[in-house]
């Protein structure tokens, strides 16, 4: 049962895919439902927008063609969908979805079980979507019981990026792999990526875009950084494969030529000084997709031998797969960085209503390294 003072219904951030090609965002009642027996129910006062929430949120919508109309406290945004994100979002053309991967917040009312009732009054972070609410009722094994003290903010983002860098160096590990590449490194994945791998002793290759961000990952620690705007990316990324022994990438761009790119760079480097081998070497060379902040297609120029693949990577498929005591072991490490290797700096923070205003969009829409939003429902 819910105690006195909790409200019958919240505010509930969703999104719209509608029958004229647009989507609609926009502020909706929800019932605030009772928790059952292993289950709570939490007062959300902290939710991150991570570029995964971004894809639910607008749907691949034009960001500078967003128009606003409402009332300041229920605005209504929407946006035209092209021709391409129109087809990728057929099949939720009419199906209002709630948004948002992972936050923090107050157990304010638990069930009858011993998990429920030890959560009971305290502040936890959780994943599982919907966040973007006012108030969210979870299973009780679905939270993480922050540190006592530790504030929603601090809690919030938790999940997506410090279970993503834990779930890539398994992967790494349970594949053979040694050493890493990824790109999109001086995101705030990345540079909680390289702080990691700094910690775990694995050889980590950034991959960034310019030379300003060359500068701040190198004054963060990192060694390998290749900057793909420069002329000499290709030699340098040979080069940064050769010293580190790297034969796997995460990229988070996805589309256009980078993720073939790397795999050949991992081949040079594995066939420098070695005899000629008519189907390259046999050793294999991996690279994941992540992301998507190129929407292009994947264009792959086979010349990196025949040991090699190209797949999709997502942290709710690896935790599908991994053992309870494996995520229960990456949970544990994460709670234990939450203020150091697993800290996340936000930019700004915007209520719901102020998560739908023109200026807000224009910022956190258009996903930006050192750009990070936080919604405080």
């Amino acid at each position: 049962m819910k105690p006195e003072g909790i409200p019958a219904r919240g505010l509930q951030l969703r999104s719209l895919v509608t029958e004229h090609q647009t989507v609609e965002v926009s502020l909706v009642e929800a019932d605030v439902p009772s928790p059952g027996p292993n289950e709570v129910l939490v007062r959300v006062e902290a939710a991150p927008i991570n570029p995964s929430d971004l894809g639910v949120l607008f749907a691949g919508a034009d960001i500078a063609a967003v128009e606003v109309s409402g009332t300041p406290d229920r605005p209504v945004v929407t946006a035209p969908l092209s021709e391409g994100a129109a087809r990728a979002a057929e099949a939720r053309v009419g199906e209002s979805l709630p948004v948002g991967n992972e936050g923090a917040g107050t157990v304010v009312a638990a069930g009858g079980a011993e998990a429920a009732q030890a959560l009971l009054g305290g502040r936890v972070a959780l994943y599982g979507g919907a966040m973007y609410a006012q108030y969210r009722c979870v299973n009780a094994d679905a939270c993480l019981a922050l540190p006592p003290g530790a504030s929603a903010a601090a809690g919030a983002a938790s999940f997506v990026n410090p279970m993503t860098v834990l779930g890539m160096v398994e992967t790494m590990r349970a594949e053979g792999h040694t050493a890493l590449v990824h790109t999109a490194a001086a995101s705030t994945l990345g540079q909680m990526l390289l702080r990691y791998c700094r910690e775990e002793g694995v050889p980590l290759v950034c991959i960034v875009r310019s030379p300003e961000h060359v500068e701040l990952l190198r004054g963060a620690g990192a060694e390998h950084v290749c900057d793909s705007s420069a002329e000499s990316f290709e030699e340098d990324l040979k080069r940064a494969c050769a010293a580190t022994g790297a034969t796997l990438a995460f990229d988070a761009i996805g589309g256009g030529r980078l993720a073939g790119r790397i795999l050949a760079c991992m081949e040079a480097a594995i066939a420098a000084g070695s005899a000629f081998a008519r189907y390259g070497s046999a050793t294999h060379k991996q690279a994941y997709l992540y992301g998507h902040l190129d929407r292009g297609p994947t264009e792959i120029d086979r010349s990196f031998g025949m040991a090699w693949g190209v797949g999709g990577w997502v942290l709710p498929n690896f935790l599908a797969r991994a053992q309870p005591d494996q995520v229960a072991r990456i949970r544990s490490r994460v709670a234990e960085g939450l203020s150091t290797t697993f800290a996340t700096r936000f930019t700004a923070e915007v209520t719901l209503a102020g998560a739908l205003t023109r200026d807000a969009i224009s910022v956190y829409g258009r996903p930006a390294t050192g750009i990070k939003y936080l919604i405080t429902p």
